[in-house]
C-alpha cells in the first residue's frame, strides 16, 4: 500500500480519501485517527497527522474536540469531482490527442471504448496484483 517516490503523508491522505470515495467511511462518520493510521502503516504519528491535516484543509475532514476527526458533509462529492477532473486531465485528454494524431474521431474512440468494455474484466473482480485492502 505504501509506495516509494511519493511522500508518506500524501499517501496517507489518499488512502483516507479512497475510504471515503468507496463508501467504507461515510460522511459524518469518524475517520481513522492519526494513531490508528500510524500503527496500521507503521509510520510516525506526526506523518499521519500531516496527511490528516491535508484533508482538513481541503474540507474533507473536520475535528470534533475530544472525539476525533469526522468526514465532512459533501466530502465524497468533493473528492469525486476532484478525481473526475484529474481523470480527464491525465487520461481522457491524452487519449483524445493520440486519437486525433492517428486519424480517429470522437465516435471512433467511443466505439473502441464500448468494444473494450464488452471484453473487460468485471469491475467486481480484483486485479491479481492488487494487495489486500484492509481498513485501518
Amino acid at each position: 500500500m505504501i509506495e516509494d517516490g511519493k511522500p508518506l503523508f500524501v499517501q496517507i491522505a489518499e488512502q483516507v480519501e479512497d475510504l471515503i470515495v468507496d463508501g467504507t467511511v461515510a460522511e459524518e462518520a469518524r475517520a481513522p485517527s492519526t494513531n490508528e493510521l500510524a500503527t496500521f502503516y507503521r509510520i510516525n504519528p506526526a506523518t499521519a497527522a500531516k496527511g490528516i491535516n491535508m484533508l482538513v484543509s481541503k474540507g474533507v475532514l473536520y475535528k470534533r474536540r475530544g472525539v476525533g476527526m469526522f468526514v465532512a458533509p459533501g466530502a465524497r462529492e468533493l473528492l469525486l469531482k476532484e478525481r473526475r477532473n484529474d481523470f480527464a486531465l491525465r487520461y481522457v485528454q491524452p487519449l483524445l490527442a493520440e486519437a486525433r494524431r492517428i486519424g480517429l474521431g470522437p465516435e471512433d474512440v467511443a466505439d473502441l471504448v464500448r468494444a473494450g468494455e464488452a471484453t473487460a474484466v468485471p469491475a467486481t473482480a480484483a486485479p491479481i496484483d492488487q494487495p489486500d485492502r484492509r481498513t485501518p
